[in-house]
């Protein structure tokens, strides 16, 4: 595995090359033409801000990325990886960074998606491509690349409610407040509603998306709400925290379904002594490799059929947990 380089911040660098600055509109906002629609230009620089580098599904992310630009462009593309933390005006300034290094293409897992939106827009007036992944954002990117969350939302509420049998009590682990989670946590309202007799005891307490916070939430609701029977966590590690918030209360009266298909996940759902017993499954490596693409086809002046890509969704189940390949 080639050795990715994560950091914070990136030093300016000067091409000794000046391409033309004439300006076009693209995907309705003013873009510099010195790197887009230009069918010679080459691959050179890819730049990837992810939420939390230490969450496996990010580093799978990063790993997608990297391989498909070194696929693209060889050995000689510059690939850097950044972690935002989750903190906007960190990754404000990670992009402010890729620009100032004329960064080809942004490959954006936004930090807040209505906020990196200037950011975004600042991007793309100086001629990087923009492609969100895994979030939608609310600005003006070159393309978005995300699993369908609401999917992901859908099909495992529909197991929680198929399992309960349309009656009982549920509580939602939260996460930060990006699109991507509102999307499934908005699935997962939508089937529940549904069903008169599941009742939400909790729906908004953030995790952050991590397993600390998991363990920290779960926790608090289990001293809260003592008869549970059904827990939807946003992501694979605010549910292992949950799992391991059950452990340590010693509780086995109910059930965890989670998002992303992470190994610890698929470990916990093949493990008789968890009671995590699902996940909906993504595909983080997949995500990254088709924004490199897409990024690297506008580039050479492509139009796409669509702007926007989903990857669906399996449900991950002790079921059929033995069948999963992970990521």
């Amino acid at each position: 595995m080639k050795k990715i380089a994560i950091a914070t911040s990136l030093f300016c660098l000067v091409s000794g090359t000046l391409l033309g600055c004439a300006n076009t509109s693209f995907n309705g906002s003013a873009t510099n033409t010195n790197k887009q629609n230009n069918g010679d230009v080459k691959l050179q620089s890819v730049g990837v801000t992810l939420g939390d580098l230490s969450n496996p599904f990010f580093v799978v992310m990063a790993n997608g990325a990297e391989q498909e630009a070194k696929k693209i462009g060889g050995d000689d593309v510059r690939v850097t990886v950044v972690s935002s933390g989750y903190d906007l005006n960190q990754q404000f300034n990670q992009i402010e960074n890729f620009v100032a290094a004329n960064t080809d293409v942004i490959v954006l897992n936004a930090a807040d998606s209505k906020g990196i939106r200037p950011a975004v827009d600042k991007a793309r007036e100086a001629g990087s491509v923009v492609i969100a992944v895994d979030t939608a954002v609310e600005a003006d990117v070159d393309a978005t690349v995300t699993t369908n969350n609401v999917q992901a939302g859908e099909v495992s509420c529909q197991y929680i409610a198929d399992r309960l049998k349309g009656k009982g009590n549920v509580v939602i682990v939260n996460g930060p407040p990006v699109t991507s989670v509102i999307q499934r946590v908005d699935g997962c309202l939508k089937v529940l509603s549904q069903y008169p007799n599941i009742k939400i005891l909790s729906k908004d307490q953030n995790a952050e998306g991590s397993r600390d916070g998991g363990l920290r939430v779960m926790s608090d609701l289990l001293t809260t709400f003592p008869n549970i029977d059904a827990v939807f966590a946003i992501n694979d590690p605010s549910g292992v925290g949950a799992d391991l918030a059950a452990n340590q209360a010693k509780r086995k009266d109910f059930f965890i379904v989670g998002v992303d298909g992470a190994p610890e996940a698929i470990e916990a759902i093949a493990s008789k002594d968890s009671v995590y017993a699902a996940t909906a499954t993504q595909d983080p490596r997949g995500m990254t490799q088709k924004a490199v693409q897409i990024g690297n086809d506008i580039l050479h002046g492509k139009k796409l059929s669509s702007n926007n890509i989903l990857i669906p969704v399996k449900l991950i189940t002790k079921e059929n947990v033995s069948t999963s390949k992970g990521w």
